[in-house]
């Protein structure tokens, strides 16, 4: 049963354009914006600085077990990580795909788990298709995981490292799959499905998502402009409507307990209007798992 929102978010960073896959690490916020091409970390008051600028567009970012930076090369579908001065390729995943990689999580072995599109998105032209997920090793070997997805987003690893959570856009809903001791993906189970709409209108588009110690998930769904607390089943627990296009959420903070909403102000990050920024509010059950 959904409840009313509680809390009024807060500006927590300004003056981005289009900011994307929101992390907690390290003490601190860190994203990208797709609009810029950076990779930026902010502290609790707000000021960011500029980690790392691209010739592509940054997307899913996750860190290997020595600390390195990981960012996923959208457009080129690679996988670098940042080195003194610059970056270094981990895998070149063009070999296994054709169209723009998407969102990421990495293991606390160092395994990368990355969401392709599936088709030319952004292309008026382009007509949807399914995408996949990648495995990418620590040793840079890459291989296809799942298949078949609706347009694969947000990415969740739980708790004991057992379940991978997908967030598939077009297809409105979160799916789950096994995670075996090597890694491999099993078949994918409906863990959350919203339905789909016939005109499109409330129609629940899940996106960037974040987990919680009981269990539930924060999803962003532009669709709607909101976001929404899950638990399994497709059960709203919660609802938060937002003035501006929601696109991912992190739960951070010292305790894990407050959720970054990064947000934009068109889905184009080429529009004009695609004047982004990270919202925040505390919400009372802390985060849990990866990212």
């Amino acid at each position: 049963m959904e409840t009313e929102r509680e809390y009024k978010p807060t500006v927590a960073v300004e003056g981005l354009r289009f900011p994307e896959c929101p992390r907690w690490h390290d003490g601190a916020l860190w994203f990208a914006d797709y609009a810029t091409q950076e990779v930026l970390r902010a502290d609790l008051r707000g000021h960011t600085e500029t980690v790392l600028t691209l010739e592509d567009v940054p997307s899913g970012l996750g860190w290997a077990p020595d600390g390195r930076l990981l960012v996923v090369s959208a457009t080129a579908r690679r996988l670098l990580r940042r080195e003194d001065g610059g970056t270094a390729i981990v895998a070149d995943l063009a070999g296994l795909v054709e169209h723009p990689c998407n969102d990421m999580v990495v293991d606390r072995a160092g395994r990368a788990y990355i969401a392709n599109m599936g088709y030319a998105f952004g292309d008026p032209e382009a007509q949807p298709a399914p995408g996949p997920i990648l495995l990418v090793t620590p040793e840079g070997e890459a291989r296809v995981a799942a298949e078949g997805l609706a347009f694969p987003n947000g990415l969740i690893i739980t708790p004991d490292g057992g379940t991978l959570l997908v967030a598939e856009s077009h297809a409105a809903r979160i799916t789950a799959f096994a995670i075996a001791p090597d890694g491999s993906l099993g078949t994918g189970r409906p863990s959350a499905a919203f339905g789909m709409s016939a005109s499109g209108e409330g129609q629940i588009t899940p996106d960037g998502m974040t987990l919680d110690a009981e269990g539930a998930v924060w999803v962003a769904s532009p669709g709607t402009q909101d976001v929404l607390r899950v638990r399994e089943g497709a059960e709203v627990v919660q609802r938060i409507p937002l003035d501006a296009v929601p696109l991912a959420c992190m739960l951070g903070g010292p305790a894990r307990r407050t959720l970054f909403i990064a947000t934009t102000g068109s889905l184009d990050p080429g529009a004009g209007d695609a004047t982004g920024r990270i919202v925040a509010l505390d919400v009372e059950v802390p985060g849990a798992g990866l990212p």
